[in-house]
């Protein structure tokens, strides 16, 4: 005869035996379509609207704040060079850039997901490039395919996982180099020391070659011409970047 506890384990085995994905499995079958059904949707409509510049940031910027109006003139500057603009489509740091788009009478795009904090397309999407997503890896895929350089400005951890993500992406290869912006030099100095002293000095999880894909600066037309020149005069470099 089985003692108590071996009659207990034997009881919890056979109800994990009794679980089972079956009751799933349609469900994950039609969420595959949505999901390809929102890539397709991206890629057909991306494809049209050409080059552009993805800017990231707080959505929580307010109008008025500095890096608000930086982000405002640096995306006049870029689209004055003839690059669109690519943002989340929300408030903050994308609603400026977007600004910046439209009072340059360029191409604003907005890659709008639903978030607790951030709600809603702002006003200066325009209206035939708004684009809604429910899977955040798709609508990721989208800002990086299409972005012929990226600008990171002061934001919080949405930010630094598209920035390190772009960084990631460039260094194993996976698309070709493009140019990466970082704009605040108070905010970003202390991570980018940490990254050279502890995660390149001490533990030395990276090159320092890794390092020559970040241009920092507080500068807006310094940032505008740090993209634009890297494509001259070699224009024929501008490609999706896979």
């Amino acid at each position: 005869m089985m003692d108590q506890n071996t009659e207990e384990r034997f009881r919890k085995k056979e109800l994990r035996k009794n679980k089972s994905w079956m009751e799933i499995r349609a469900e994950s079958s039609w969420r595959m379509f949505k999901i390809m059904a929102e890539f397709v949707d991206g890629f057909e409509r991306l494809d049209k609207i050409g080059p552009c510049v993805s800017i990231y940031g707080s959505a929580r910027t307010k109008p008025g704040h500095p890096y608000y109006e930086l982000t405002v003139d640096i995306a006049r500057r870029l689209v004055a060079e003839g690059f669109g603009i690519i943002t989340g489509g929300g408030p903050g740091i994308m609603e400026a850039a977007n600004k910046g788009a439209q009072l340059e009478e360029g191409k604003s795009v907005g890659l709008n997901i639903d978030l607790p904090f951030e709600q809603g397309v702002n006003a200066f999407v325009d209206s035939d490039k708004i684009f809604n997503f429910n899977y955040f890896f798709v609508r990721k895929v989208m800002f990086v395919k299409y972005a012929q350089g990226f600008v990171f400005m002061p934001g919080g951890f949405g930010t630094m996982d598209e920035m390190f993500e772009s960084l990631t992406l460039i260094q194993t290869h996976k698309i070709d180099r493009v140019p990466i912006v970082m704009v605040g030099v108070d905010f970003w100095s202390g991570l980018l020391e940490w990254i050279r002293s502890t995660m390149l000095g001490v533990e030395n999880n990276i090159n320092a070659a890794d390092l020559d894909l970040i241009h920092l600066t507080d500068d807006p037309g310094e940032a505008a011409e740090f993209i634009s020149k890297f494509y001259e005069p070699e224009s024929s470099r501008i490609r999706p970047n896979f």
